[in-house]
């Protein structure tokens, strides 16, 4: 009797060490991986010590505006580890600094606009839309004759040259009736002088993204028309091909950590990822309580019409001169039906 029981009882304590070794390399992979598992516990068999597949990583070159927000929120909730992806975050001052990153394969994607998406492939880049961003440009002015878009005949607006700031006045500018011939441009591409000579009177109006529009009404400027309201979408996000083809599951994968980010900031109270926001688009602290977050929407792909659209100006102003049609810069790789 005591030597059945002493069988019993090494055969308990063999069981026990056996799932305390399967327990910790559990806990050794969770903490490879990064992240906890958060998902239903494992039944048993070949999937119960199956490691995670190392996450993928995309790098995104974003600027510092509304439309990076929610891949920094995806990033920043760990909501990108949730689905196996590392997004590394890399922001640029200025378009030209992220297109040299970009050019130089330093990132993956990149935030853009249809005018650029069409210079990169008017130089032989195959560089293709995934989908839209939520992004905003505004038209303000200080110039209390100026109510109207249609009032800025003659007058002097402020912008960046061959860029989607142009393409967007011209496209409100043909909405109220005039065009670019109507208008004396001033270009500065450094958006901050921008605004402080429109503040110093120095130009009737100029074309400005968030935060500075936040700023600017601030100032006392006002808004004559933005993107939205004219019903203009330029903003995307890009990949090369060559990366599409290298990551598509990884590009699938981000996307599902920014639709989740999406619903993460809709679902709560503006006051909990503010902060983030004023660090990373570069809000003044002092207007706090006047910042707007948009209500972001899932991600998107991009409407041909305005891929057509913004390339049938290129086309007008010598920017794009090849054959190149809409389906040509579409990807499917997240909408593929």
């Amino acid at each position: 009797m005591k030597r059945k029981n002493w069988k019993h009882l090494m055969m308990l304590f063999m069981l026990v060490a056996a799932v305390g070794m399967v327990a910790a390399g559990c806990g050794n992979n969770n903490t490879a991986s990064g992240g906890s598992n958060t998902g239903p516990a494992n039944t048993g068999g070949a999937a119960a010590t199956k490691a995670p597949a190392e996450a993928a990583v995309v790098t995104l070159g974003l600027l510092p505006s509304i439309d990076a927000i929610p891949f920094i929120i995806a990033h920043e909730q760990g909501l990108d580890k949730e689905h196996n992806v590392n997004l590394d975050i890399q922001t640029f001052k200025s378009a030209k600094d992220r297109d040299v990153a970009f050019q130089a394969g330093k990132v993956d994607g990149i935030s853009a606009d249809l005018v650029a998406i069409s210079i990169y492939n008017e130089a032989g880049l195959d560089v293709k839309i995934t989908s839209t961003t939520t992004g905003e440009f505004d038209l303000l002015t200080g110039n209390d004759e100026i109510q109207d878009v249609k009032d800025l005949k003659g007058k002097t607006v402020i912008l960046s040259k061959n860029t989607s700031t142009q393409y967007t006045v011209a496209m409100m500018l043909k909405q109220a009736g005039l065009n670019e011939a109507d208008i004396t441009v001033s270009e500065v591409p450094q958006i901050p002088t921008r605004l402080e000579l429109l503040k110093n009177k120095k130009a009737d109006a100029a074309v400005l993204p968030e935060p500075f529009v936040t700023m600017g009404e601030s100032a006392g400027l006002r808004v004559l028309s933005s993107t939205h309201s004219a019903g203009v979408n330029p903003f995307v996000l890009a990949f090369p091909q060559s990366v599409i083809d290298a990551k598509p599951q990884a590009i699938r994968d981000m996307y599902a950590a920014y639709n989740d980010a999406v619903e993460y900031m809709n679902s709560h109270d503006q006051a909990e990822y503010i902060d983030l926001i004023i660090k990373e688009v570069g809000y003044p602290e002092t207007l706090k309580d006047e910042i707007k977050v948009p209500e972001y929407q899932p991600a998107n792909q991009v409407d041909v019409k305005e891929v057509e659209a913004a390339f049938a100006w290129a086309r007008e102003t010598g920017l794009l001169t090849k054959n190149i049609s809409a389906e040509d810069v579409i990807s499917d790789v997240q909408f593929k039906k």
